[in-house]
């Protein structure tokens, strides 16, 4: 009987450290938005997730429920109302499924989190026509009734029953609804970190980095001209470099690879499922008049109000002569299986994608699977022309511009392809945004970016699906990438109205959630371009943990962006000091009358299968470091210990938990399953 009642308890477990995804976003997981009309029924204002017509609909939904009692009235209000709040997708628990209610707060810690004994007690026995709790409750008391009146008595016999199936706890883990308008509480005031180490592990200059599936310590590197290679990442603290044999790449992709300043190798992906399937894809370009298997459709093309012949040639390249390209690889049949394969296989599986390039620049070209669907998301620039002459980012039948989300797992026959218009071979997504917006071209999961630079999933909130998109004239971006969105280019350039584009029938961007102007960073250069990285997760910096890095091409400047409150969506970016520690396994040479480490220009960024943070630059691979290695002073720096490949908790109460609920978790599972045997 014990260990069956620890066995539920883990269940209970199990159910609490499910993720969170409190980031602003509607039941549809779009970003709440500013209606054009004033709401009437549904007390709700600023950013919300009904228009007008949603709010007719509640209140029509509501006067049918015919309820005679005010204060229940104004309780099923508030509750049916909530699918207009910002945070609506967490209070209802979308990723879990569809339910009627949100989650109702049970606390009674205080009055303001009791509001599930307060729906009870006002709505006990008041008799609700179609009542929003009448589905899920037959379901789950198992109950019938013939007649569509019913009260919350006619299936629960008290308030407990009845706040345990639809109450929960509001925290900084999770959101409940308490009649109101959810307002986060801002957190006590966030001290910047003193500075950024780093260290020094290899000399190449790569331009991918992609932790290996099996959760090792190994890790993928790629340069621009095709070549990657697999390598094994030292320990902190280890004094050893990047074990890489470059004369040793596990695939060689140059002779598929147009290779100059602006094109190359742009991204590449590992399957989730690589340590079995062996599949990966490589996302680069190729010049026709090189290779006779360049070939696809044009971006500019009729469909789009674009005619390449008008195109004057750029960079002495004619409109379309280079492609966009995403092919699939297979590591099979090189080793016992995929995970212990060094080498891969350098013939081509198969085209996932081709798209022809109308001009040289503003291509993108990184690939990364989705966390939670394991869809390929595929990051597209506005093609290059000055201004996006063509408007390309905002045409919703062009994918340049786009982030586009793909399925590479269903892939229809060739016949299928050709009668759907696709550019290769995959299919779409059921839930891409086109299915609520016939306008959009299927394939596209955001519009309106410029020339999206490196994208990431906070590995702790995957909802927090978080890109740089590189400006033109003025300023650098970063945005929150989410479903249908639309991030202004080439109507604004970050918050700033374009100078060369009309937006006067433009509705509701979504505006970048950080960024920096060009007259702020590099004034000697006259020029910037924003790196993206990730949000730190890693233990070796408690004091950057949770964190949003990012960088400037020029590699004078490093921003660490914190977000007050928690899962509010709102960050303040801070340039942070950098530097190099002196015990760092390679040399790091200095900037000429300056004490910043000579990194050249920074690439991208890289994370590992520990959460460590690395930076791909010119002139090496460098990883961040425990800071005191640079006399950076961090008070929740502890003495360091050996960790294993996937270690990845900060030294903070809120991971602690979350490592002690895991750990608990696979103690019960296996529990249970000996209960059971």
């Amino acid at each position: 009987m014990n260990n069956l009642l620890f066995s539920f308890i883990c269940l209970l477990l199990y159910n609490f450290i499910s993720p969170f995804y409190s980031l602003p976003l509607c039941t549809d997981l779009r970003a709440p938005f500013t209606p054009k009309k004033d709401l009437s029924f549904c007390p709700y204002n600023g950013k919300v997730c009904c228009d007008s017509s949603k709010d007719v609909q509640l209140q029509k939904m509501f006067e049918s429920m015919k309820i005679s009692d005010t204060a229940c009235s104004s309780a099923v209000k508030s509750i049916l109302c909530s699918t207009c709040d910002q945070f609506s997708a967490e209070l209802f628990k979308v990723k879990s499924g569809p339910r009627p209610v949100p989650v109702i707060c049970n606390s009674t810690a205080t009055s303001e989190n009791s509001f599930c004994s307060s729906v009870w007690d006002s709505c006990q026995d008041i008799p609700i026509t179609n009542s929003p709790f009448a589905p899920s409750l037959q379901t789950k008391a198992g109950g019938t009734k013939n007649s569509n009146f019913s009260s919350l008595t006619d299936f629960w016999q008290s308030k407990a029953d009845f706040c345990e199936a639809f109450g929960g706890n509001s925290d900084k883990d999770s959101l409940c609804f308490n009649g109101k308008q959810v307002s986060l509480k801002k957190n006590e005031t966030l001290q910047p970190p003193n500075g950024m180490c780093f260290e020094k592990i290899a000399e190449g200059a790569y331009l991918n980095m992609v932790p290996h599936p099996d959760g090792s310590n190994r890790a993928f590197f790629s340069n621009q001209p095709g070549k990657i290679w697999l390598a094994t990442i030292p320990d902190q603290d280890s004094g050893e470099s990047l074990g890489l044999d470059e004369s040793s790449p596990f695939a060689d992709l140059t002779d598929q690879v147009y290779f100059d300043a602006r094109f190359g190798m742009m991204g590449m992906a590992f399957h989730p499922n690589f340590a079995k399937n062996g599949r990966f894809f490589a996302s680069f370009n190729c010049d026709k008049a090189k290779s006779p298997s360049c070939a696809g459709r044009c971006a500019c093309n009729s469909d789009v109000g674009c005619d390449p012949s008008k195109i004057t040639p750029d960079d002495n390249k004619q409109p379309c002569q280079c492609h966009t390209v995403v092919a699939e690889f297979s590591a099979n049949g090189t080793a016992p299986n995929p995970s212990m394969a060094e080498k891969a296989k350098p013939s081509e599986v198969r085209r996932i994608f081709t798209m022809g390039l109308p001009f040289t620049a503003n291509h993108g070209g990184q690939i990364l699977f989705g966390p939670e669907d394991g869809y390929l998301y595929f990051m597209m620039g506005d093609g290059g022309s000055k201004g996006d002459s063509y408007n390309f980012a905002q045409n919703k039948k062009s994918l340049l511009g786009k982030i586009m989300r793909l399925d590479i797992d269903n892939i229809p026959s060739q016949e299928e392809i050709s009668e759907l218009g696709h550019w290769g071979n995959y299919s779409v997504p059921q839930d891409n945004p086109y299915s609520l917006d016939k306008d959009l071209q299927p394939e596209i999961w955001a519009l309106g970016l410029r020339d999206p630079w490196r994208c990431s999933f906070d590995s702790e909130r995957p909802s927090y699906f978080i890109c740089a998109d590189v400006g033109q004239n003025d300023y650098e971006e970063v945005d929150i990438i989410t479903k249908g969105g639309n991030y202004g280019w080439s109507m604004y350039e970050g918050p700033l109205r374009f100078k060369n584009a009309s937006a006067d029938n433009f509705e509701d961007p979504i505006f970048p959630v950080l960024g920096y102007s060009h007259s702020e960073v590099n004034k000697d250069i006259g020029s910037a371009a924003i790196s993206g990285g990730y949000v730190y997760r890693s233990k070796t910096d408690p004091c950057i943990y949770g964190s949003y890095l990012y960088g400037d091409l020029y590699a004078k400047n490093f921003w660490a962006a914190q977000e007050n409150p928690y899962n509010s969506g709102n960050f303040t970016a801070r340039g942070i000091p950098f530097s190099c520690a002196d015990d760092s396994p390679l040399n790091c040479s200095s900037v000429p009358n300056s004490q910043l480490p000579a990194l050249g220009y920074i690439f991208s960024f890289g994370q590992d299968n520990r959460k460590d943070t690395y930076v791909l630059t010119s002139t090496g691979v460098y990883r961040v470091v425990r800071p005191s290695r640079c006399n950076y002073t961090c008070s929740m720096e502890t003495a360091r210990t050996t960790e294993g490949p996937g270690s990845s908790a900060p030294s903070d109460g809120h991971i602690a938990k979350a490592n002690l609920c895991s750990v608990l978790v696979l103690y019960c599972l296996l529990l249970l399953t000996s209960f059971i045997l």
